[in-house]
């Protein structure tokens, strides 16, 4: 267990999106044999309801270092009980699916669409299908003046998103994103499962498909396979690489 201040500069001084704390929710729980357990996420600047990578890489810890013999794993977090499990080589998550709502207008230059989702306070602005991916991953963004720009406190996370083209060699992708948050200190992520939680309400609806292959297109980049359930949740895979371990001493 560690002081509640000690979550925030642990984050702050790894300065990733988003660093994750896995607890033990009773005394005799064992990371090696328990299958639940407690979950927060903190950005270089605070704590965050939800964040799909982290829990990714929380699960790559458990069943790949410590060794957990269970083959699903649930936690326990501030967007409820998220669920993770192996299938193959990639980890499966299943997450919250968020609905999107159109604003009362929209402008008609290079966006074909724009979304709001209530439940994330994440902004969804759909580029025109005329563009290719190169458009989405080229584009210069100053996400540190967004801050200026929105202080109600309504948005809290930008998606830029694009549809998927059937031809070139970018073919077999259903759509593209790319992901800001300065509000929470992350000017842009590297590959994020909450935005894709609502991206996969959105896209399954545009074009009627409920699996999904989806690219972030950061620096890094990443692939996420989504599978959207009948139970009002999202199902998300994608591969794990372990790239450091470390200890911290107190």
């Amino acid at each position: 267990d560690l002081d509640e201040d000690l979550h925030q500069k642990i984050a702050t001084e790894m300065n990733l999106s988003e660093t994750a704390f896995i607890r033990k929710l009773h005394p005799g729980d064992d990371f090696a044999k328990s299958s639940c357990f407690g979950l927060r996420w903190f950005t270089p600047a605070n704590e965050v309801p939800l964040c799909g990578h982290a829990t990714l890489a929380s699960a790559a810890v458990l069943f790949h270092i410590t060794k957990n013999t269970n083959s699903v794993l649930t936690f326990v977090t501030l967007s409820g009980e998220l669920k993770a499990r192996q299938v193959g080589d990639h980890i499966v998550l299943d997450l919250p699916l968020y609905s999107t709502y159109p604003p009362a207008a929209v402008g008609d230059l290079i966006v074909q669409d724009l979304r709001y989702s209530p439940d994330t306070k994440k902004l969804l602005v759909r580029l025109s299908d005329a563009y290719e991916r190169s458009v989405l991953e080229e584009l210069q963004v100053r996400a540190q003046q967004f801050l200026p720009a929105e202080k109600t406190g309504k948005v809290k996370g930008l998606i830029l998103t694009l549809k998927g083209s059937s031809s070139g060699k970018h073919k077999g992708y259903d759509f593209y994103s790319r992901y800001f948050a300065p509000w929470y200190g992350v000017l842009e992520d590297p590959v994020t499962g909450s935005a894709h939680a609502v991206l996969s309400s959105y896209w399954s609806e545009q074009l009627g498909k409920k699996e999904m292959l989806a690219f972030q297109c950061s620096r890094r980049g990443g692939e996420l396979k989504i599978s959207q359930r009948d139970d009002g949740r999202v199902d998300i895979a994608g591969q794990i690489a372990i790239v450091l371990r470390g200890n911290l001493t107190f």
